[in-house]
């Protein structure tokens, strides 16, 4: 039985043993776990051993073809590649024979006539790089005469010179040295394109859901409008509590799951759920620490492995609600919310929209990129006014901002984001403005569990870097 509870843990994902990890590492105040149900670290040395690739078996066939492609210049055809040489695109026949320069006729009595080398021909800038080397025996015994060329005139000859030549664009004059071939200048430019790069091509991660991943955020952001708090709820419903208090009790649950260990996407659902509930019921302040363990409980059950039990969320406030009162807001904030848990937050965006971003950039800045777009989407949190924007336009912005403070010399916003994310930069000016505001006065806030979070050296230091006073308006504009 414990051999196959090993095997099956074994088999965890990357973020589930990250997870269990993390729970056992909870503060020795905290007993999350009786000690029959405690959690085990999973490691990763009972992974099976990626398979080696199988061989590839056209190697043989192409060495065998290849011996065999490379016969004695007389009988047969020679193709060698160059990078800048263009290739002799003449079809040879009998009567249709193409060469550079006419030899000096006298008397020759020979069985075959040997073509010249195509890559003795004047270059055509728009060639293919391929050139041929022919050698191809001409079946007459007729005597080659300075008159006669294969029973042809020697005018006639000159005639279908001069028609080949027009007809394949040779020109006498020779070309200057380091002249920069057109196909070049073609690359180069379209090296400088911005060109939509495909995030969606690693099929073998199964966790991407590369296959489908297109149709779910195509969900999610037919459903984001559905599962939104109502933007005006304070003044509309509340009368007791205000904007300050809930900024007061978002910075406490930041707190709280940073004292759990809980997933990222715990704390986003636990405020989604509370705003929802704030924009249908007003609330007793001295309730508004109950509903944000209520919910946080909901989103815990929602998202992680092992959720800490009723009792650890009445233990993390000082005991002043009973179990039973939690339980009872529990059931309340669901019968509310009709059971519908799932819910598109910023995190559910930004996962995506990182992945765009971070496609040209190495590999440390894209950690940074990471955790700089995690700290401006979690002080959106505490923002009450920023419950005006969908979370998909959120998560742009804060990627545009991120990319704005981090690589100040590039333009923020490219062909790919704008493609993944639907948003173009003017649709990001007023958000990204606002999220630049809340990471200026940040340093300067009574409210500072985010900031002394995302100041940790695990997060690179991201909530220490510096903020420009001002964004210009030119990185708003179209490319």
């Amino acid at each position: 039985m414990s051999s196959t509870t090993q095997n099956r843990r074994s088999s965890f994902t990357s973020s589930t043993a990250s997870s269990l990890a993390k729970a056992k590492r909870l503060p020795s105040s905290v007993s999350l776990w009786s000690s029959s149900g405690k959690a085990k670290r999973v490691t990763t040395q009972n992974v099976a051993v990626k398979r080696a690739p199988l061989a590839n078996l056209t190697n043989q066939r192409n060495a065998s073809s290849s011996s065999s492609s490379s016969l004695v210049q007389g009988g047969s055809i020679k193709v060698s590649k160059t990078k800048k040489e263009a290739p002799a695109r003449t079809s040879i026949t009998k009567s249709t024979i193409s060469w550079n320069k006419l030899p000096e006729l006298k008397s020759v009595n020979s069985s075959s006539v040997v073509i010249p080398r195509a890559n003795s021909l004047p270059r055509r800038k728009d060639a293919a790089p391929t050139v041929a080397t022919f050698a191809v025996p001409v079946h007459s015994s007729i005597d080659v005469s300075p008159s006669k060329i294969d029973g042809r005139d020697v005018s006639d000859v000159h005639s279908i010179q001069r028609e080949i030549t027009s007809n394949l664009n040779i020109s006498d004059t020779k070309e200057p040295e380091g002249d920069v071939c057109s196909r070049e200048i073609i690359v180069e430019l379209e090296e400088r394109v911005d060109k939509i790069v495909n995030i969606d091509n690693i099929y073998s991660d199964t966790q991407l859901c590369a296959t489908y991943v297109c149709d779910i955020y195509k969900h999610l952001r037919e459903s984001e409008e559905k599962k939104r708090a109502s933007p005006d709820f304070m003044d509309r419903i509340q009368k007791d509590i205000n904007v300050g208090m809930r900024a007061i009790l978002v910075d406490w649950l930041v707190e709280v799951a940073e004292e759990y260990r809980l997933v990222p996407e715990t704390l986003y659902l636990t405020v989604n759920y509370l705003d929802r509930y704030l924009s249908g019921n007003a609330m007793n302040r001295q309730r508004l620490q109950l509903l944000g363990v209520s919910c946080m409980m909901i989103a815990s059950k929602y998202e992680e492995i092992c959720a800490p039990q009723v009792e650890e969320f009445c233990y993390i406030t000082d005991n002043t609600y009973l179990k039973e009162e939690v339980l009872q807001m529990e059931s309340a904030v669901l019968n509310y919310l009709k059971f519908e848990m799932t819910a598109p937050t910023v995190k559910c965006f930004l996962r995506r929209f990182v992945r765009a971003a971070a496609h040209d950039v190495q590999e440390i800045p894209s950690l940074q990129l990471e955790y700089l777009t995690n700290f401006i989407a979690e002080l959106s949190l505490l923002e009450y006014s920023m419950l005006s924007y969908p979370p998909s336009l959120v998560a742009a912005s804060v990627i545009f901002l991120a990319r704005f403070i981090l690589f100040p010399s590039k333009k923020p916003w490219n062909s790919t984001l704008q493609h993944y994310t639907l948003y173009r930069p003017s649709d990001l000016c007023a958000c990204v403005k606002d999220l630049h505001r809340l990471c200026c006065s940040s340093h300067d806030s009574n409210l500072p569990a985010i900031r002394d979070k995302y100041s940790q050296h695990k997060y690179k230091c991201v909530a220490k870097k510096h903020i420009p006073p001002s964004i210009p308006r030119e990185v708003f504009q179209i490319n």
